[in-house]
């Protein structure tokens, strides 16, 4: 059953409004995939913050229109599946997992804001880091120097301890 002119715009919308806060858009093919797989997909994208979206690519088209990924219009072509996110590694990182593991799901292209992606690129963008993983690895390096800083200061009053703990044991062992 197709969709009216209202149930269109409306899609449209929501797409525009999710096409304007991303930071990546991955399509990806998913002829002759099974519900069940598509479903446990969608869980998938959905615990990762991900907008996973199969729609028209004529709707898709017209939401991209007049953004930076409106380059990307030339790849929909076919049943594709768009995963639309503000984190430019979590779109990638969902599909292509996805895709290694179902042969039927084939990514086709991405797009970062001015820059379209191959499969192979999208495939790269996936094995880096997400943004809590690279946060998290900049906070250990910034509070190196200063826990061991603290390790540090601590160890002069521990040695006086340890040293007085000592004479303390030598005299009474005398």
């Amino acid at each position: 059953m197709g969709l009216n002119l209202d149930d269109k715009k409306a899609v449209v919308a929501e797409v525009s409004a999710k096409v304007a806060k991303a930071q990546a858009i991955v399509l990806a093919e998913y002829r002759g995939l099974e519900v069940g797989d598509m479903t446990s997909l969608r869980a998938k994208a959905r615990s990762s913050c991900v907008y996973l979206r199969v729609l028209k690519n004529t709707l898709a088209r017209r939401a991209v229109t007049g953004t930076p990924f409106e380059s990307l219009a030339q790849h929909m072509v076919g049943p594709l599946a768009y995963g639309i996110s503000a984190d430019p590694v979590a779109a990638a990182k969902v599909l292509n997992e996805f895709a290694k593991a179902n042969e039927r799901f084939v990514i086709k292209a991405g797009a970062m804001p001015g820059q379209v992606m191959t499969p192979k690129q999208v495939a790269t963008l996936a094995t880096m880091p997400s943004r809590e993983e690279l946060l998290a690895k900049l906070m250990g390096t910034m509070q190196a120097p200063i826990a061991m800083f603290v390790r540090t200061l601590n160890e002069v009053p521990s040695k006086l301890v340890r040293t007085l703990a000592a004479v303390r044991d030598q005299k009474q062992a005398a």
